[in-house]
């Protein structure tokens, strides 16, 4: 199963965590989005710089503070993720309300570990 994934908030800084993140994912070969406030790309991934619409997200990771997050809450939600993903320093229990209502499984845990352990 594909678990086409919309990583959030990407430096293109190669020693930042949302970095080493898209590049786990294509190594595990799993389809991968981005979204940063600055464009360019990772491994062949675009860093898209505006809110674009996709399907079948399966997963949205986020490398956000949680005040930075609030802009995006909609938009995050729109997209009908499977799963949210609060990595380390993104935990946000706002969000985490918000999420429940809409039915959108969550969890707060750390990306680079659940794919180094094949647990994603």
């Amino acid at each position: 199963m594909n678990k086409k994934t919309l990583v959030f908030g990407v430096s293109l800084k190669p020693n930042r965590y949302s970095n080493y993140a898209i590049q786990r994912l294509v190594a595990k070969h799993i389809e991968t989005v981005a979204f940063g406030w600055n464009s360019g790309e990772v491994l062949g991934i675009p860093i898209n710089t505006e809110l674009i619409p996709h399907d079948n997200i399966h997963t949205v990771t986020l490398y956000l503070n949680p005040e930075r997050q609030k802009e995006y809450y909609n938009y995050i939600i729109s997209l009908n993720p499977k799963r949210v993903i609060f990595n380390p320093g993104t935990e946000n229990l706002e969000f985490y309300k918000i999420l429940k209502s809409k039915n959108i499984p969550f969890e707060a845990s750390c990306t680079l570990v659940l794919l180094s352990t094949n647990q994603y």
